[in-house]
């Protein structure tokens, strides 16, 4: 019953055959035949992925290509956006809490911003993550930790692409330093975040953000304010940033496995005459 494939379907699900031999055979050779695989196209960083709704997309794992290279700007990034958080005085006129839930809450989406105003571009490969059905039809042993291995290894491929659209947006739109500022600080002063003593504050402070950025977009664009509603839209999407992802890719290669709430806690109050 096996049909000549379309000459659309160019690449198909792990999970999909046109071999002339069986569907277990494309199971269990499909995963050796892709492990550590190169896809120039996961370079770009808007390139889309063609197997939207297949069953094993939630599976898809990426790492960094050049993780030597990439992992370095990473962390001077990091470093950038924990000097800027250091630099602003009316952060230190919250409460210790109030400063360790907005550090904790809001610095991955300043990561991703830090990276789209580095122009942090990087490569991607895709990981094969061997399957149960494969361990048991080969006889394979499989223990707990054997699980737990596996899935943590590599980062979702799915968070990646929404990290990786986000920093084409704003490539695209030509931020200036000003604006990243701004940017920043209506990030930072989230009073959405349940848990904040000095909401009314934190609030104040992001109301303060939004305005100058729009008296910057005003005067900049002859007071047409269609940037200052475009740039405010970009933001939504970084709602959606997951920091574990952000973790997995950037900074367990070389730091393994480390909280980076504490270390960004650690590092914020640390002596700045010691960095």
């Amino acid at each position: 019953m096996a049909s000549q494939a379309s000459p659309e379907k160019s690449r198909k699900c792990q999970y999909e055959t046109s071999h002339p031999q069986s569907i277990l055979y494309q199971i269990l050779n499909k995963e050796e035949q892709d492990e550590t695989r190169w896809h120039p196209q996961y370079y770009h960083p808007c390139y889309s992925i063609s197997s939207a709704g297949c069953p094993c997309e939630g599976n898809r794992k990426v790492v960094l290509r050049t993780p030597e290279v990439t992992c370095m700007r990473a962390s001077e990034v990091l470093l950038k956006t924990v000097t800027f958080i250091r630099n602003l005085p009316s952060f230190y006129h919250l409460p210790q809490e109030d400063q360790a839930l907005l550090v904790q809450q809001c610095w991955a989406p300043l990561f991703v911003l830090g990276l789209a105003q580095e122009w942090v571009n990087f490569e991607l490969k895709e990981i094969s993550v061997p399957s149960l059905l494969k361990k048991i039809l080969l006889n394979q042993s499989l223990t707990d930790s054997d699980e737990v291995e596996n899935s943590s290894l590599g980062a979702s491929l799915a968070d990646v692409q929404k990290m990786k659209n986000f920093l084409e947006k704003f490539w695209n739109s030509d931020i200036c330093a000003k604006e990243y500022a701004y940017l920043k600080g209506i990030i930072l002063f989230n009073p959405e975040l349940p848990g904040l003593r000095f909401r009314h504050y934190v609030q104040t402070l992001q109301q303060e953000a939004q305005h100058t950025l729009m008296e910057f977009c005003s005067m900049m664009y002859n007071r047409n304010l269609g940037r200052f509603a475009w740039i405010l839209g970009l933001l939504t999407s970084l709602k959606t940033v997951n920091a574990e992802t952000i973790a997995e890719l950037f900074f367990r290669p070389i730091l393994g496995e480390v909280n980076l709430n504490e270390l960004l806690l650690e590092t914020l109050y640390f002596k700045q005459d010691l960095l």
